[in-house]
């Protein structure tokens, strides 16, 4: 064991590849500095000794070992501009190693030939030509232990036994001196040798715990993808890059569709796992090219590099919406989700990485809207509407709400009875700077922006001043959105109008949305609950046209059903939208809810629906939305044609 230790101070340590390109690098700038000092130092003895040496010892030999020397400089030099590889490295470091044993052994032999020319003053010449350029050659070694401690043993040994052996007494001193030098040299070396290991093991750990951290701050915990963080610094360097290299690149956002609801229903836990399984469908579909990141909840972000064409991306985009789109095991059943996708191209959609997510952030929310379940890629189109957008935000947060909103209502008719049962109230802005504008052009820009909830507040007091004016058995429909079911301040502020309104809340029914619920089902739920616990109705509006209506039916504390206009249009020509119709009828008298058609234009849908059992409708061919003054004469001629 004793005699293996020894053995190991004068080989290259194998095992760690950080610790031998440690050396390397360390002594590789100090390598051409000691090819340097033997050959000055050898020039000048070998002067020293011209008159009193043979030529061949004076010359000849010198002029080998200071050439060997130069050309090893020059190696070096060349050497220090590259990067070599670990084996390069370690097989570096052993011929240094054998070197050191071939030019020690060599410069040492010169010494003793050439100490035995020549004067005193010549002698001690060759003896501090020794030391000085053995410490010269040991501190510019001393990265690499077994190659110093090789050159010290190497050179001191034979010049410590040749003076013991010589008669003068200050020359066995001096070799007893050069003893406890040595010693010491090589004591300094292998504590120097350990602390250089461990700095480099403490910098690797530094590093290892670097990385760690990095990886822990980029890295979503519960998918195992990158986060938002590292998606947006990936963002930036792929843009860097395409400014450089000219090259265009694409960036989407995925949404999951259908998520919170089996979030809500089956619990975090359940909610986690379906989550984790659609973080590796989207991997596996997105594949190693594509950079993929899980941008927080129930969204993912990728960016797609080297050109990709409309037809590349939307191949993808089918590949992700097919993945997601396979059942999820969930306890005993199965949940089905969907995924709507926006997506952004550099540097068509923007010309910087903040810009580009805004814009696929926007295709998203069409997608969500319109194509729901699809992949929308960012278009002219789509750079307009924002531009109107941004117009319209403008002027609704510089509006005078109280003054610029208005209310119209739309009748829903009892088609049994002829009666009049309820009013729609819509929406109208009259902005002193853009017009007239629509609601489904102001509403979306208002929830996008933030001001829906006082919109809602303002529109709210109005609805409720006109209802307070009609007949009691009038009741009235009001729309909430996804920002104020999803707001329990917003829902406490609505119970306070209606209490300040005097108005009986059981006339109210509170229309919203299946994407308003979808937004946040637990709060949405809340909410609802909260409302009908004040004696206000609940109607689901828009019914048949969200992702997976179905299953918020039977969860919600809901009333009526509004079936909607789309399934009318074409009932007569159509048997399929017909089919749906009946259904939907048959659904609600089931379930004991109240159904309401929306859309009913002319006759012949009214006797459709009349053959169909359907009671309550409502549409033009009633009545357009009228105003608040226009609503008594109305009221009044309908109860004449009844009568």
């Amino acid at each position: 064991m004793f005699f293996q230790r020894v053995a190991n101070v004068f080989r290259v340590p194998t095992g760690n590849a950080e610790l031998s390109r440690a050396q390397y690098d360390a002594f590789a700038k100090q390598i051409p500095l000691l090819y340097l000092l033997l050959t000055t130092n050898t020039i000048a003895v070998a002067t020293s000794y011209v008159n009193v040496a043979p030529f061949w010892l004076t010359v000849g030999l010198p002029a080998v070992l200071c050439l060997m020397c130069i050309l090893r400089l020059v190696k070096w030099l060349n050497r220090s501009r590259k990067m070599p590889t670990d084996e390069m490295v370690l097989k570096q470091l052993r011929q240094t190693n054998r070197l050191a044993i071939v030019i020690a052994a060599a410069f040492t032999a010169w010494g003793l030939i050439l100490y035995g020319y020549g004067d005193a003053y010549a002698h001690g010449h060759v003896a501090f030509y020794m030391a000085v350029t053995v410490i010269g050659c040991i501190f510019c070694l001393m990265h690499m232990r077994s190659a110093a401690i090789i050159v010290t043993l190497i050179v001191n040994v034979p010049f410590i036994i040749f003076f013991l052996l010589q008669p003068q007494t200050s020359l066995k001193a001096m070799a007893l001196n050069l003893v406890f030098v040595s010693a010491a040299m090589i004591i300094v070396l292998l504590i120097y040798s350990r602390d250089f290991a461990r700095l480099v093991e403490s910098r690797s750990e530094t590093r290892r715990l670097g990385d760690e951290n990095f990886r822990i701050a980029n890295l979503d915990a519960l998918t195992g993808l990158a986060n938002r963080r590292w998606f947006f610094a990936e963002l930036t360097k792929q843009h860097e890059r395409a400014q450089t290299t000219g090259a265009a690149f694409a960036i989407g956002i995925v949404d999951l569709d259908g998520f919170k609801p089996v979030n809500d229903t089956y619990g975090h836990m359940t909610g986690d796992r379906v989550l984790t399984e659609a973080a590796q469908r989207l991997k596996e579909a997105c594949g190693d090219d594509i950079i993929l990141a899980r941008l927080g909840g129930d969204e993912f972000g990728f960016i797609v590099s080297g050109n990709p064409t409309r037809d590349e991306l939307r191949w993808l985009g089918a590949a992700i919406s097919d993945v997601i789109r396979l059942p999820y095991a969930v306890g005993s059943s199965q949940a089905l989700l969907g995924s709507s996708i926006g997506v952004a191209g550099y540097p068509q959609s923007a010309n910087d990485p903040q810009a580009l997510f805004e814009r696929a952030d926007y295709a998203l929310y069409h997608a969500k809207r319109h194509q729901r379940g699809q992949m929308v890629i960012f278009s002219t189109e789509h750079e307009e509407q924002i531009r109107s957008h941004s117009v319209i935000e403008q002027a609704l947060q510089n509006a005078d709400l109280d003054a610029e909103l208005s209310m119209v209502f739309q009748p829903i008719v009892d088609i049994t009875t002829g009666r009049v049962r309820a009013f729609e109230a819509l929406a109208r802005w009259q902005s002193p700077t853009l017009g007239n504008v629509s609601p489904d052009r102001f509403i979306p820009v208002a929830e996008r922006a933030g001001h829906v909830r006082g919109v809602t507040k303002t529109l709210l007091k109005k609805a409720l001043a006109a209802l307070a004016q009609w007949p009691a058995d009038i009741r009235m429909s009001f729309n909430l959105s996804a920002h104020d079911l999803s707001d329990s301040e917003t829902v406490v502020q609505i119970i306070a109008i209606i209490n300040r309104s005097r108005v009986d809340p059981k006339r109210i029914d509170f229309e919203i949305t299946e994407t308003a619920v979808a937004h946040d089902f637990k709060q949405a739920v809340a909410a609802v609950q909260t409302l009908k616990a004040l004696g206000a109705g609940i109607s689901l509006d828009d019914f048949g046209t969200g992702y997976s209506s179905l299953s918020h039916v039977h969860r919600l504390p809901l009333d009526k059903i509004k079936v909607d206009r789309s399934f009318i249009t074409d009932i007569g020509s159509n048997p399929v939208s017909l089919k749906i119709v009946k259904s939907l009828t048959a659904l609600c008298a089931d379930m004991g809810l109240d159904c309401i058609i929306e859309g009913v234009e002319t006759a012949a849908q009214l006797a459709t629906l009349r053959d169909l059992g359907c009671r309550m409708v409502q549409g033009y061919y009633f009545a357009q939305p009228m105003t608040e003054a226009e609503v008594p004469a109305f009221l009044a001629s309908a109860d004449e044609k009844r009568a």
